[in-house]
């Protein structure tokens, strides 16, 4: 589970429309956390309006509110029902019944926290993860599948008609508005995962409130939703492999050791040593069996303290890598400056489209492996490619290749380009790999391009640009961007 997910699977959708003397495709994820729900101004102005003369909540007032959507985030969105006023609360469901306390008015709505269910919402099922309710990166587990598809459909449709400006009332939206593409994998489907240490463990609410746990100093695990310092203590995900659950079993079984002499990072102090632990779960290309990387992300480089975590996690068969970034820094991304191999190779594979990628501790791989099979045939398939090998593809924001790379042999020539140093490297020596020898990567920052751009590579027929984990990607075909 993942700070960033608000719904428990991704799923993405395939949009195109159809211009004069070009055709502009479009493929996105429609994750819960990128789109809000959307009133008409109408809506706004009269719910707004209502509260002024009517029941207007005020900050510590306990309201009975029903969830009528998700919004922004995954919110719930509620309202007043004596006026209309838009209440926000986190981890309220759509049919669910609750008291919420009011914790912040911003305008025309405000925020609650959910005190009590008065009863369930709708599609409700039973969440398989014990933090669910916690860790606030699986908000969704407890609402069926096919639920969150449809809250997803409705906030792309949402967004289309309210920011795209598309009419559903016209024929041609049903030809541009497709059907959204489930996931067959709902859980152990993400390649990566990161970890965070922490001197500050945080503590669910009812062990809390039971007064039956004692504050530890210390945890391993993910962010609390909207603290930087504390960490909820994970023992087993199930986003990730089992394979990778068994690493992070060990690393917990262990790490709090005194006689091993580790500290965790302490991000007020800027003291300690480990701060995050990164698993990535690849595939052996010859067996077909997983093949993980162990990264951890230290603040100095002392292999020694590290030594006895490498001797335990490299007895499990299926890691191939353990590898220590050394990050002097005192932000808190899990990219060191300097990449040291304590065991293993630099590098583990994974095979997409048919072809193996060679992925490093820090390039960008699609987390959902999965599904970027399904996307990047989506992709070929709108792309709308003639196969006779004389078309020229621009990849843009292209980490390492993986798109352009499973194009490269239909069309004539792909060049690439990628800001990140290590990740046009590892593009290279994909191709280089899989015998490709009509893609060129460039690196380059693509906020920084001038007029000149267009002139360094031929005109491009087709133009991908997919920008982020958020996956947000376009593709134009038949294109006179660099005309």
């Amino acid at each position: 589970m993942t700070s960033s997910a608000t719904l428990s699977q991704p799923t993405f959708r395939h949009l195109h429309h159809h211009l004069r003397r070009r055709r502009h495709f479009y493929t996105s994820t429609a994750l819960a956390s990128l789109y809000p729900v959307f009133q008409s101004q109408e809506e706004k102005n009269d719910s707004f309006s209502s509260s002024k003369g009517g029941f207007f909540p005020k900050r510590g007032e306990t309201v009975e509110l029903v969830c009528e959507s998700l919004g922004f985030k995954g919110k719930g969105i509620c309202k007043v029902t004596e006026t209309g006023f838009v209440v926000m609360c986190d981890g309220a469901l759509p049919g669910e019944r609750f008291l919420g306390r009011v914790t912040r008015k911003k305008g025309s709505y405000a925020e609650v926290k959910k005190l009590q269910t008065l009863s369930p919402h709708w599609d409700i099922v039973d969440a398989p993860c014990e933090y669910a309710s916690t860790c606030g990166g699986c908000k969704t587990q407890n609402l069926l599948y096919e639920a969150q598809l449809r809250i997803k459909e409705q906030q792309v449709r949402e967004l289309m008609v309210h920011v795209g400006k598309f009419s559903d009332r016209s024929p041609e939206f049903a030809s541009i508005m497709k059907t959204i593409v489930p996931c067959a994998k709902q859980f152990h489907y993400r390649n990566k995962m990161e970890f965070s240490f922490s001197t500050q463990e945080w503590l669910l609410n009812d062990l809390i409130e039971a007064e039956e746990y004692t504050t530890k100093d210390c945890a391993l695990g993910l962010h609390a939703p909207g603290f930087f310092d504390k960490v909820l203590n994970i023992k087993s995900c199930l986003l990730q492999s089992k394979p990778a659950n068994m690493i992070l079993s060990i690393v917990q079984d262990c790490w709090r050791n005194p006689e091993l002499g580790l500290s965790p990072y302490n991000v007020h102090d800027h003291s300690g040593f480990l701060k995050h632990l990164v698993l990535r779960t690849g595939r052996n290309p010859q067996t077909g069996l997983p093949e993980l990387m162990v990264n951890f992300v230290t603040s100095l480089f002392k292999p020694e303290l590290l030594k006895p975590l490498v001797e335990k996690i490299s007895c499990i068969s299926e890691v191939g890598s353990i590898v220590n970034n050394v990050n002097k820094s005192t932000g808190s991304t899990a990219i060191g400056e300097v990449e040291h191999v304590l065991y293993g190779k630099p590098t583990i594979s994974e095979v997409l489209r048919g072809l193996t990628f060679q992925i490093s501790a820090n390039s960008f791989f699609q987390t959902n492996t999965h599904q970027a099979e399904v996307l990047y045939r989506l992709i070929e398939d709108v792309a709308g490619i003639r196969g006779d090998g004389s078309e020229i593809v621009l990849d843009l924001f292209c980490g390492t290749g993986t798109i352009g790379l499973t194009l490269a042999k239909r069309v004539g020539h792909v060049y690439g380009y990628e800001v990140v140093a290590q990740a046009v490297s590892d593009a290279r020596r994909n191709a280089e790999l899989n015998g490709i020898h009509n893609a060129t990567f460039v690196q380059g920052d693509l906020n920084k391009i001038d007029e000149n751009f267009g002139k360094k590579i031929p005109k491009p027929d087709i133009v991908i640009s997919a920008q982020g984990e958020k996956n947000n990607l376009c593709v134009v075909q038949s294109c006179n961007l660099c005309a």
